[in-house]
């Protein structure tokens, strides 16, 4: 019989398992799933995949679904404060004492031929508590790419993609086109896509994975439209339905298109039989709350996170801090992980911000050196300090702003995260997956 252990040692015994890095491919979570009886085999799903917008998608189908009185799981990395962070069911985080089963379950299963990575290992702790609570549909996001992830164990009802851009060349490839192919992994027969994919090369990689497929595919812009309007209201046009004046609560010009992603799928959803009203749709928008996403945290002084965390991103947030800040002084604090590109992510923040505070995150060795991250950032912010760790660098930047200064904290989920931790007192998040 299997010793009980506890939830710190589960944790540690988890976090031990970083050192094999990242390593794509289905066999052995395919073989871990075999050895727990296939729970993946008992659910349903709706599989996300894409470059910028996964985790905003993600909540917002997951809210809704849980407005229209179904038992919803979500899967999503990386977590920001705590694991539990994970694994959520309408919501809730994973109970400690279930994680703890989920793991023990799973680390008895795991006798592949090869030691499974920290992801594989969350993968299947997520298809093992979601079948025993008898979750009626999952929301899965993936970790990295599609097609070899280890979330495309997966039949799903519906997949998405929600754009495309550059990351992760090492491991998906350096052109759009290379990226687009793994993101298109995902596509599976009998399982409609919707993608708000926008550049050429990958809306026809994407096209052709469907038609390969056998299977529709619905474009933003195409099949399904949206309308904005200034006060950050938008109508929302169909395949079916148009449903105007929507509002969320998740903040960001680019939100209306990660929600209409959500939107298009609800409709498919129905035609499979599920009941999703507009009532459900309009409830769970505006109760979506995903964090660390142009999440003011504080307004006095005003903190903003946001993870920021590669280039499409970064754009996202200069859109807003040069829109929606323009009247404030503005304090950047960044840390950037080195397999970014930190110098053209700065060319497009730094210039924006009165200062910049240079620091890293502890919660993983990937963290960019914050002596290169300021050589770069001097070059378009004169005004460049370095902090050697995020709670030290907010409280600086607290302790040295005006009273009407805005604080960004941005450029990695790891650094919002210790940004989370310091500001909540709670205990920052350890690495360990490859987002």
């Amino acid at each position: 019989m299997t010793q009980k252990i506890t939830y710190d040692q589960c944790l540690d015994a988890m976090y031990v398992l970083r050192r094999f890095g990242i390593k794509l491919g289905l066999d052995i979570i395919g073989d871990i799933l075999k050895a727990l009886g296939n729970p993946q085999d008992q659910l349903r799903f709706i599989h996300i995949a894409g470059t910028n917008g996964k985790g905003s998608i993600a909540a917002s189908l997951s809210s809704i679904l849980g407005q229209a009185g179904l038992r919803v799981g979500l899967f999503t990395s990386p977590h920001l404060v705590r694991f539990n962070e994970r694994i959520r069911i309408n919501g809730r985080e994973i109970e400690n004492d279930h994680m703890v089963d989920a793991y023990l379950a799973v680390n008895r299963a795991n006798k592949g031929s090869r030691e499974a990575t920290f992801f594989e290992i969350t993968m299947a702790m997520a298809m093992f508590e979601f079948a025993r609570q008898k979750v009626d549909i999952a929301v899965i996001e993936t970790g990295m790419g599609g097609r070899m992830d280890a979330t495309n164990i997966i039949q799903p009802m519906v997949s998405i993609i929600s754009n495309i851009s550059i990351e992760h060349r090492q491991h998906l490839g350096n052109t759009i086109a290379a990226i687009a192919t793994e993101k298109a992994g995902i596509i599976k027969t009998g399982a409609p896509v919707v993608t708000g994919v926008r550049k050429k090369s990958a809306i026809a990689v994407i096209e052709k994975a469907a038609a390969r497929k056998s299977t529709p595919c619905y474009r933003l812009g195409r099949a399904f439209r949206i309308r904005r309007f200034k006060n950050d209201r938008f109508n929302y046009y169909g395949l079916t339905h148009t449903w105007r004046d929507i509002t969320t609560s998740l903040v960001g010009d680019h939100q209306p298109e990660n929600v209409a992603l959500a939107m298009v799928t609800c409709e498919l959803l129905n035609a499979k039989g599920f009941s999703i009203t507009e009532d459900h749709v309009r409830k769970g928008l505006k109760k979506v709350h995903w964090p660390a996403r142009l999440e003011v945290v504080s307004t006095d002084p005003l903190i903003i996170l946001d993870g920021a965390h590669n280039l499409a991103a970064a754009r996202k947030l200069a859109t807003y801090l040069s829109t929606r800040l323009a009247d404030r002084k503005i304090t950047l604090v960044t840390g950037i992980l080195a397999d970014k590109p930190y110098d053209a992510m700065m060319a497009i923040l730094a210039p924006l911000a009165d200062r910049v505070i240079v620091t890293r995150t502890s919660s993983t060795e990937r963290a960019l050196a914050p002596e290169i991250l300021a050589q770069a950032v001097r070059a378009y912010a004169p005004d460049t300090v370095i902090q050697p760790d995020v709670a030290t660098a907010i409280q600086y930047a607290m302790d040295t702003g005006g009273k009407e200064d805005a604080i960004v904290v941005a450029g990695s989920l790891y650094v919002a995260g210790d940004a989370i931790a310091y500001l909540n007192s709670e205990r920052p998040p350890d690495p360990g997956d490859s987002a």
